[in-house]
């Protein structure tokens, strides 16, 4: 039997899942699913009464109330694929920043011993050497995430290293996978749109530890640390902890950046065990570096591997992506949507910046999402960049201008500021207006290749229109 959450796609002899999304109440598609040839409906206990007739008129069909139609989602799908993450090793990342880098990062460690595919941001990446399929959302819904791993399964994958973000676990997407490791980068603020609350936000990151058999690798150096750590352990898992700034099972001491990449040494229990050098840059992608690094560890990676692995490791694009020619400032291309992200991208900018040239910054904010972010992404960049440029980002259907007017109240006084409205307009505005000395930071976009104007997506790139204006 099939199982549909999508009345449109229903055959005959289905079953169909009636969930409730953002825009649409799939109970109200219970009767079109029947006509389309539906033989089971899976339906919320909540909606039993007012269901009642069309129960009554359709004798022949199987009725299934339950509490949960999202988590009877993830089951269904699950069984009907026999339990695809029990035969693969799935390991796990969430949290506010990093996941996406952490996630490739692994799969360019673990691909040198095995296959390894990656489901996360930017799609689905089979092996190291293929492109990405577009899924849509950072986590697909459960069934096509149960589909995803059944054909991995069959293809006799063995890893499989996927992005978790706090609304698919909330919507259950990610119910009933047996993760084998988990990593938890941190927890700073972001999608309170959707949360409203930043306890909510965390018990949506902290409910899936219960979900992990083997480890999860938390950062200590974190807010959140001691809370995450509490839960793991009433999980009976082992906790691992990294840092930069206090003890932890395993520390990054002897951090240096160069324009070619950072490098430290990664001790463990006081230990030096391990010279790390990359090819990127800024102290969260030492924080994502260690994550990948530990959990390959435990999966039984030597010393002397990672040692030869890590150099050789490409940037993931549109995070801290470098775009520059000879006689151009350096333009840094980056994801950072939220107040930490932007945080980090700007001190990783500023720990590369020469004695007296600038660090400048462009960024907008999303409309259609949190709004008590603007301000305080807007007192960040005024407190670590030399000059703003504050510009439209995905504005949806928000006035631009009124985004632009949340984001000033966070600008105590507008003398090192620029608002340009238009995106390409305000990019081509800060590099032309830049020395060959200094960096300019376009955040959060990053990877993107459009714009969300209204209802309408429209094809733009922020590292498109850097190469535009610098003609390379």
């Amino acid at each position: 039997m099939s199982i549909e959450y999508d009345s449109r796609k229903i055959k005959p002899g289905a079953c169909f899942v009636a969930i409730i999304g953002e825009k649409f109440d799939g109970h109200d598609y219970i009767e079109a699913s029947i006509n389309s040839g539906a033989t089971k409906i899976v339906a919320d206990e909540k909606k039993k009464s007012q269901l009642e007739n069309l129960v009554d008129i359709n004798s022949n069909i199987e009725f299934c109330f339950v509490a949960d139609t999202r988590d009877e989602l993830a089951r269904l799908s699950s069984l009907r694929v026999h339990e695809p993450s029990e035969h693969l090793k799935v390991l796990g990342v969430t949290g506010t920043n990093g996941k996406t880098t952490v996630t490739h990062l692994l799969q360019g460690i673990l691909s040198e011993i095995s296959s390894c595919s990656l489901l996360g941001t930017l799609g689905l990446k089979k092996n190291q050497d293929s492109g990405y399929l577009d899924l849509g959302n950072t986590t697909p819904q459960s069934k096509e995430i149960q589909e995803i791993m059944q054909d991995l399964v069959n293809e006799q994958v063995e890893y499989l290293t996927m992005e978790v973000s706090s609304h698919a676990v909330d919507q259950k997407r990610t119910a009933y996978i047996n993760f084998k490791s988990f990593v938890v980068t941190n927890l700073t603020q972001d999608h309170l749109d959707y949360h409203l609350t930043m306890e909510n936000y965390f018990q949506a990151k902290a409910s899936v530890l219960k979900q992990v058999s083997d480890c999860v690798v938390l950062n200590a150096d974190d807010e959140y640390y001691s809370r995450f750590k509490q839960i793991a352990d009433s999980h009976k898992l082992r906790n691992i902890s990294i840092s930069i700034n206090r003890e932890a099972d395993y520390q990054a001491k002897n951090i240096s950046y160069s324009n070619s990449g950072l490098s430290y040494e990664l001790h463990y229990n006081g230990k030096n065990i391990l010279n790390v050098k990359l090819q990127l840059n800024g102290s969260f992608n030492v924080y994502n570096s260690m994550f990948a690094i530990v959990l390959a560890l435990n999966e039984g990676l030597s010393t002397e591997l990672l040692e030869r692995i890590l150099p050789n490791l490409k940037p993931v694009s549109g995070r801290f992506e470098v775009i520059k020619s000879e006689t151009s400032p350096m333009c840094v291309v980056d994801y950072a949507h939220t107040p930490d992200g932007l945080e980090n991208v700007l001190r990783g900018a500023r720990d590369l910046l020469k004695p007296d040239a600038r660090l400048v910054c462009l960024f907008g904010c999303g409309g259609d999402r949190d709004i008590t972010k603007r301000p305080k992404m807007a007192k960040i960049a005024h407190e670590l960049a030399d000059f703003i440029y504050v510009s439209s980002d995905n504005p949806r259907t928000e006035d631009p201008e009124q985004i632009v007017a949340d984001i000033l109240t966070g600008i105590p006084e507008m003398s090192k500021v620029k608002v340009i409205i238009d995106r390409r307009q305000a990019i081509k505005d800060a590099i032309e207006s830049s020395s060959a000395d200094d960096i300019v930071v376009i955040a959060g976009k990053g990877h993107e290749d459009y714009q969300i104007i209204g209802e309408t997506k429209i094809h733009f790139d922020d590292r498109e229109e850097v190469r535009c204006v610098l003609n390379v």
